[in-house]
């Protein structure tokens, strides 16, 4: 017995120095960042990221607990190796709204494969950027909280982002990315504070997530195709939206999305696909929304093909989105408006294979109603309210 303790001892010795010797870390404050929250500490995780990214062995970048003042950054790839960045502070943007420029990020990823992002909290302090806009003053264009730009192999896990100018987090032409246990915060009335943005990407999971925002908590951009959502909280915010698509002629379309255990709670929608009402050869095709609770959600089932923000650049037009094989199952709650269900689809490109199963929608304990334009499908089990397909 002895002798096989020996044993399992140095084979865990030995295994402890195998993972701390092919790992290297890099502590942003050996690089010269204080945990003040006032000392600017971008040149800092700068200097952290370019040894880490030249490293041949995989990388940690340690962010420990405090906070950490971030202006506008860029972390760039290609790197050699695996990085992970480990984050058990805060991250905060400068007081003034206007230090992160015109650029459109605050934090930016771009060309970095196998990355993860764990833990720690963002704060963009974005309520002076929300006042310029909602002023009517001259604004800089605002900055995305997070975004990764062509990455591959990426996990975020555990982040929590508050507050944001703009987009919380931004997925775009990425492949294989898992995005779990987020929370997404900003309030009700903050303008396009998204929650998650995704758009030309493939292949990514968003698997657990509180989401309260003043815009979608979810919004499916152009060229997505195999997102898979599960177990998100949703609200308040304009709900889990595919689109709007087809602003452009040619413009890629969304497939293969589904959504579910979802849950919705004073949401302005519950389940959207929206495009603007003019010519295109954008599509959404097999998209499954199913185990979703609404509570008290405006407008639990919506497609609407006719939007067309202050009547510009479509009046008379319509749209030339297809959708095509859309199914909402076992989808129940309350509506807090009396039509529950809406489908407004192209007179020029109706839906097409649309499908209804187990829908229990009320309104204050009254039976909702629905609505169709331009639609064929199908109805199965119990319908409530009447289905219109």
């Amino acid at each position: 017995m002895a002798a096989k303790l020996i044993i399992s001892s140095m084979v865990f010795l030995i295994f402890i120095f195998f993972i701390r010797s092919s790992t290297a870390a890099f502590n942003v404050i050996t690089y010269g960042a204080k945990p003040d929250g006032k000392t600017n500490a971008t040149p800092s995780f700068l200097r952290a990221w370019k040894a880490a990214c030249s490293s041949v062995k995989a990388s940690t970048i340690y962010v420990p607990k405090g906070r950490y003042l971030i202006k506008a950054v860029e972390f760039r790839g290609p790197c050699k190796s695996r990085i992970t960045v480990q984050i058990d502070g805060s991250i905060v943007a400068p007081t003034d709204y206007r230090a992160l420029g015109n650029s459109g990020y605050w934090i930016l990823f771009i060309q970095v494969d196998r990355l993860s992002v764990i833990g720690g909290t963002l704060d963009a302090k974005g309520s002076g950027f929300w006042a310029c806009r909602k002023s009517g003053k001259s604004c800089p264009v605002g900055a995305r909280s997070i975004t990764f730009n062509w990455a591959n192999n990426v996990v975020i896990s555990g982040l929590t982002s508050i507050n944001s100018q703009l987009s919380h987090l931004v997925i775009n032409s990425c492949n294989n990315v898992m995005v779990r246990n987020v929370k997404l915060i900003a309030p009700d009335q903050s303008p396009n504070t998204d929650g998650i943005h995704v758009q030309s990407s493939t292949g990514v999971t968003i698997n657990g997530g509180t989401l309260q925002t003043g815009d979608d908590c979810i919004s499916i951009g152009p060229g997505t195709r195999n997102l898979f959502m599960n177990n998100i909280k949703c609200g308040p915010g304009h709900g889990v939206s595919i689109g709007s698509l087809g602003k452009d002629l040619n413009e890629d379309g969304v497939q293969n999305v589904t959504l579910t255990n979802a849950v919705f709670t004073g949401s302005d929608n519950g389940v959207r696909i929206k495009s603007w009402a003019r010519a295109s050869k954008s599509f959404v095709r097999n998209v499954v929304f199913q185990n979703i609770i609404m509570k008290n959600t405006e407008n639990p089932i919506i497609i609407d093909q006719n939007y067309c923000p202050n009547n510009q650049g479509c009046p008379r037009q319509t749209s030339g989105v297809k959708i095509n094989q859309v199914t909402y199952r076992n989808i129940q709650g309350t509506s807090a408006t009396a039509e529950a269900v809406t489908f407004d689809c192209s007179p020029s490109n109706p839906c097409k294979g649309i499908r209804m199963h187990d829908i229990k929608l009320t309104y204050l304990n009254k039976a909702a109603t629905s609505s169709c334009k331009y639609i064929d499908g199908t109805s199965t089990g119990v319908q409530n309210p009447q289905s219109c397909l």
